[in-house]
Formats: C-alpha cells, sequence, structure tokens
C-alpha cells in the first residue's frame, strides 16, 4: 500500500504544503498549495499572523481530504526563534512578534553586560549571538512589560504551536528549540539558569521532542474541517534548516554543507556540540539536528549582495536572466576587485552598489564600475570566504572532509558552484535546491519505518536527484586570489 505524508514547509515570505510518496526507492513530490507568509506592521511592532498560516495548512488538508487520499502523517518546519504566547484558557495572546522587529535593537547588549555575560551564555548553549535570538526577545519583552508574555501559560516555537492548533499537545520540539539560545545541548534541554534570567521556567514550555517523535493526533475540530481521519502528527525538524540538511544527499559522514540563498550556512554535522574558546572567537553556532547530530556552522552573507545591487541596476539590466548576467561577468577579469561579504557595511546599506565601491576604494583596489564587474566581484569574494570558513571548519572537525554538499537556490548558480570548487580544492556537488520539504518527508517516513535512519534517508534522496558534480580547478590562481583576500580582510 503506497504512503501519503503531508508536509508543511514555512519560511519567513513564503510557504508551501506538499504530498510525498515513496516508490521504488525514490521520493516523489507534489506541491498541493503555496501561499505568502505576510508580516504585519501595527502599533510599531511587526507580527506574524499565526492564523493565516494555520488557515492554510487546513486549506492544505482540505484538498487532500477532497481527494481521498489517506495521509500517513502530517510534519511541520518553519523558520526559527520566534513563539507564540498561550494562557492557561488555551487562548492565544496576541499575534507571534516577528524576529524582524526593532524591539531588540540594543537589548542584547544590555542583556549580556547586566544579566548574563557573553562567555557564560556562549557555553551553555554554544549559539552565535544574534540580537533575534529568542533569549534577547524574551528579555525585551520582560522589560517592556509586554501582558501577552506575562500572562503565559505557554511558550511555544512557531512549529510547535501550529502542531498544537492541529492537535491540542504541547510540545517544544528539538532543532527549533536549539535555535533559541536558551537550550544547552550538553543536557538536550532548556537552560533553567536562561530562562530564569528572564522570568521564565521550564513549565512554560513543553515537553521535548526529538525528531521522528509522535506530537498526536488531528483533533476532532480538524478532521471535521478537512474530512480526515485522526492522522498522527510527526516532529519532524521544526527548524528548516535542520530539515534541509537533513536532506543533504551524503554518502558518509565526512562532508561540509553550505545552504546557499540570500544567506549562507556552512557548516558540518558532528555527534557532539563543539564549544570552545575557538569557536567562540570565531562566533560559529551548535544547533540541533537529527538522531543526535549537532549542526556546527557559520552564517555567512551570501546572496543577498547579488540581490541588492540587482534591484539597483536599471531596468535593462534587471530584465537580464540570472545565467545572463552571470555570464556577463564571466568575461571581466578575475579578481579584480575583492570585498569582505562579512563586513558589517553590507550588513544593510542605503546602496549596495556604493558600499561594495566604497570597501575597494578604501582598501586600494581597482572600483568596480559595470554590473558584470559588480557581479564578479561578488562572486570571486564569496567563493574565497567559503575558503575561509572551509579552512576553520577543517581545523575544528574531528573527521576529514572532503567533498561539499551546496543545497537551496545558490546551487543553481554554476559559475559561483565552480568558483567555491576551485577556492576550496575539493569536489563539490550541487543539489537538491529544496531541500528543506525532502527533510520533512524523510522523517515522516522513519518514523512509518519506511526508511530506518539518516543516512538510509540520504540514500533514498541522492537516488532520487541527479546531482551536479564541479571539481577544483586553476589552484594557483585561486592560491594567489585567497592571500590577497587575506590581506585585504586583514587591512579592514
Amino acid at each position: 500500500m503506497k504512503k501519503y505524508f503531508f508536509a508543511v514547509d514555512l519560511g519567513a515570505t513564503s510557504g508551501r504544503t506538499i504530498l510525498g510518496t515513496l516508490a521504488d526507492g525514490k521520493l516523489h513530490q507534489e506541491e498541493l498549495t503555496r501561499f505568502p507568509n505576510n508580516l504585519i506592521e501595527t502599533g510599531g511592532h511587526f507580527y506574524w499572523d499565526i492564523y493565516a498560516l494555520y488557515f492554510e495548512m487546513i486549506r492544505g488538508l482540505q484538498v487532500v481530504g477532497k481527494r481521498g487520499i489517506e495521509i500517513t502523517s502530517i510534519g511541520i518546519d518553519t523558520w526559527g526563534c520566534d513563539f507564540v504566547f498561550v494562557a492557561d484558557d488555551n487562548a492565544i495572546l496576541r499575534n507571534p512578534m516577528a524576529y524582524r522587529d526593532p524591539h531588540t535593537f540594543g537589548r542584547m547588549e544590555e542583556y549580556l553586560e547586566n544579566v548574563t555575560d557573553r562567555k557564560t551564555v556562549y557555553n551553555i548553549t554554544g549559539i552565535q549571538f544574534m540580537n533575534f535570538n529568542s533569549l534577547f526577545q524574551l528579555y525585551a519583552m520582560r522589560k517592556d512589560g509586554n501582558t501577552a508574555l506575562k500572562n503565559a501559560k505557554h511558550v511555544m516555537f512557531i512549529p510547535d504551536a501550529l502542531s498544537w492548533m492541529l492537535t491540542g499537545e504541547v510540545v517544544c520540539e528539538y532543532t527549533v528549540a536549539s535555535t533559541s539560545q536558551m537550550l544547552d545541548p550538553k543536557t538536550g534541554d532548556l537552560s533553567e539558569k536562561l530562562l530564569e534570567s528572564v522570568g521564565l521556567t521550564r513549565q512554560h514550555f513543553g515537553r521535548m521532542v526529538q525528531p521522528g517523535e509522535k506530537i498526536g493526533t488531528l483533533t476532532e475540530e480538524v478532521q471535521k474541517m478537512t474530512g480526515l481521519r485522526a492522522v498522527p502528527v510527526i516532529a519532524v525538524p521544526g527548524h528548516d534548516t535542520a530539515s534541509a540538511v537533513a536532506a543533504v544527499p551524503a554518502k558518509d559522514e565526512k562532508f561540509a554543507y553550505l545552504s546557499s540563498g540570500t544567506w549562507s550556512l556552512m557548516g558540518i554535522e558532528t555527534r557532539h556540540a563543539i564549544i570552545n574558546e575557538r569557536s567562540y572567537e570565531l562566533n560559529f553556532t551548535n544547533e540541533g539536528g537529527i538522531e543526535g547530530t549537532t549542526r556546527f556552522l557559520k552564517n555567512i552573507c551570501g546572496m543577498w549582495l547579488y540581490e541588492r545591487c540587482r534591484k539597483e541596476w536599471p531596468e535593462e539590466v534587471r530584465q537580464l536572466s540570472h545565467p545572463e548576467l552571470q555570464g556577463q561577468a564571466m568575461t571581466v577579469e578575475p579578481f579584480r576587485s575583492i570585498i569582505n561579504p562579512d563586513d558589517k557595511v553590507f550588513a544593510n546599506p542605503a546602496s549596495m552598489i556604493e558600499a561594495i565601491r566604497d570597501f575597494c576604494r578604501r582598501t586600494g583596489q581597482a572600483v568596480p564600475e559595470t554590473p558584470a564587474e559588480i557581479c564578479r566581484c561578488i562572486f570571486d569574494s564569496l567563493a574565497l570566504r567559503y575558503r575561509q570558513v572551509f579552512g576553520w571548519l577543517k581545523e575544528m572537525a574531528d573527521f576529514e572532509l572532503n567533498v561539499l554538499h551546496v543545497i537551496g537556490g545558490g546551487s543553481l548558480n554554476k559559475y559561483l558552484t565552480q568558483f567555491t570548487a576551485n577556492a576550496l580544492g575539493i569536489k563539490v556537488l550541487a543539489g537538491p535546491q529544496e531541500g528543506t520539504a525532502l527533510g520533512n518527508i524523510m522523517v515522516q517516513a522513519k518514523a512509518s519505518g519506511d526508511v530506518k535512519d539518516l543516512w538510509d534517508m540520504r540514500r533514498v534522496i541522492a537516488n532520487s536527484l541527479e546531482l551536479k558534480r564541479f571539481t577544483p580547478t586553476d589552484k594557483m590562481e585561486w592560491d594567489a586570489a585567497y592571500k590577497k583576500f587575506e590581506e585585504i580582510v586583514a587591512k579592514k
């Protein structure tokens, strides 16, 4: 009997529902619905519409119900850090505030100076410092006298809140909890010390569940609305990056991954968190994975640079396809201009083009003028930054790294992917483009007994895709360029 798995995949700008099936050792997907996820600005704050997301989940399930499909299970993944407050009468206390809200500006620094010092927080959590991490959101809300927080019986991260709306079960899924900067990977649970520092207790959060555990089944209310039976809801990797990394089609543990999109996440999968002086110094993060793994990674500015420049260029340039514009960049002299993509001047400048040009002026380089020259500067620089971070990963990994898997939308950029292979000097495999839903579905398949473990999941995914292989070339040129990159970074 064929099994069907229902995946809800929610990003910060859009979401979709997908139906997945396994047949002949391959995974097949069908997109059922796609919808926007809109930020709501009101009263000086930004919120997510949790009810709209719930409505879209129900709408996707209704499509399944009308087609008479018997689904085996349901899984939900979303972005990290944000959460919902629920009162003791099971009422949602206001729509959840979004991580983009400015209420945390300056509050991370205030917390680290007045409440718990930076080194203590890192030693407990191993998480990189970002102002929108849940710890600092909760601190800001407590300081601001947020009435929803004051009256909360339960605090649920976004995928947990949506699962609760379907099942009535309050849980705390491990991978999404790990993004909060309140989870201690050594104990596998939320830190009482850090919770207390923001006026909360462990009782505010649901039971900790690991990816693959059953949360509950659809309530009678949801069954009536959708025409479905009491379908199990499975705790998949609730954090979308955790689901995506679970879908990396690796053959063994000796790999690094690069989740490439607007932002790049480069890391490795380890059995234990890596928390030491070096990881602290370099601001690496330890986030939860499946089957007890840790995603040890670093955030890198990615195609954000290119996307921002593209918006500024004249209409005739914006009308060019990505392959056309990127192809023009290949006609430009390589390494003519190099930037550090993670320099703070590129975080959110008024003009990305001028920020790049000014960086090159201040570091005594040729100033890129044309769109092709700016594109080449961005792609060369990203590949060189990837090499730097990859070097740090090799330094801290306790196993050899012999392949890089590039996943996400950036895997379609054949020029940058080739540059990455050249810069790192190792084989690069590109794909899948959209791995989050794959990981979500495959964890459900594991829960149902159709695959036995993470590596079995990855074998099925590899059989379902055609990966593109990139082998390194031009070693001497890239070695020389990397020396130039190091000198430029040192100047800053």
